[in-house]
């Protein structure tokens, strides 16, 4: 499948969506300090290139899964925002019913199967379900997302000697944001080009830029495309940063300020901007439509959100077991 122009109208989708990601969590973050928001909250501000790129190189019918920095993939994938603001809030509107919470979002429908708390968790998953679609003939492929820190988990290896054995349609990518939680990359192994992984199975295997969605489009284009064509998995290592923690809870002792503060200056929301500006692509009235667009929106995802109901209790009892008679349990 020939690669998609990048044009005018993708860099204003472009700067629309990773706007609207920043300012949605943002907004989480904000209601989590209120304690609007319970449990744990994992922000993927300054990694939305990563995203944006991603989801260019897919087409309809295409999976992805992940960890649990989560909120805003399901939004790429075309899964109501307003929805996945009211599962943060642990309402009954929500994207999982309000079950999940900030680290279990999932849509069958939209093709985002999760959301994983386990880290690692995720990658046989993934790999699982593009056996399926190859086994069954369908023309799908399968983006299984990590972070840095899920590479030293034994189900990595198991999962891409599995893939390269059977040829699978998947595409493992690692969003080395450069820390495992508090970890940087150098002190959890004896080497810190994380692509060099595929070698030992011989899968292709390659690095990105991850705080430009050009990069990441042309980078993760050729995996998917390879991967369509029926010619197995890759594995990409897309170099990305985070501004936020690990989670909300985290005070940040391992990093300076400095760091974080030289990660903005390439900030790809920005780098987006500029190049919109670059080529009078639009004006500042309508730059400020697009503005005031996403804040409505997050506004509208807030309001919906607050506004929706708590699950009842016994939803506790509900999805829990496909078989409605199941003999070992008595709802009275």
């Amino acid at each position: 499948m020939p690669k998609k122009p990048i044009t005018k109208e993708t860099y204003l989708k472009w700067y629309e969506d990773m706007l609207f990601w920043r300012k949605f969590e943002d907004k989480a973050a904000a209601l989590y300090i209120q304690q609007k928001i319970r449990g744990f909250l994992h922000l993927y501000n300054g990694q939305e290139a990563v995203l944006a790129g991603c989801l260019y190189a897919m087409e309809p019918g295409d999976r992805m899964i992940t960890g649990y920095r989560n909120h805003v993939q399901p939004i790429g994938m075309g899964v109501d925002p307003r929805t996945v603001m009211a599962e943060l809030l642990g309402k009954k509107t929500g994207c999982s019913k309000g079950n999940g919470g900030s680290m279990h979002m999932f849509s069958k429908e939209h093709n985002f199967f999760g959301g994983h708390g386990i880290v690692g968790g995720q990658i046989p998953l993934g790999a699982g379900i593009a056996f399926a679609d190859k086994y069954l003939g369908r023309p799908h492929v399968t983006l299984t997302f990590m972070g840095d820190g899920a590479v030293r988990q034994g189900s990595l290896h198991e999962t891409l000697n599995m893939a390269m054995m059977w040829s699978l349609p998947v595409v493992f990518i690692v969003e080395n944001n450069g820390y495992a939680m508090g970890t940087s990359v150098e002190r959890s192994a004896n080497h810190t080009e994380i692509w060099k992984l595929g070698l030992g199975y011989e899968m292709p295997c390659w690095q990105v830029n991850g705080m430009n969605p050009v990069d990441v489009y042309e980078g993760v284009w050729e995996a998917v495309d390879n991967a369509r064509a029926g010619k197995g998995p890759s594995f990409i290592e897309i170099k990305t940063y985070r501004y936020k923690g690990h989670s909300m809870s985290d005070a940040q002792h391992y990093r300076t300020k400095e760091e974080v503060a030289e990660y903005m200056k390439i900030d790809p929301i920005t780098q987006v901007l500029n190049v919109i500006k670059e080529n009078n692509w639009a004006t500042d009235s309508e730059i400020h439509a697009i503005d005031e667009r996403v804040k409505d929106l997050v506004n509208e995802c807030v309001e919906f959100a607050e506004k929706s109901p708590y699950p009842e209790p016994e939803q506790l009892y509900e999805d829990v077991y496909v078989q409605k008679d199941y003999p070992f349990i008595n709802i009275q």
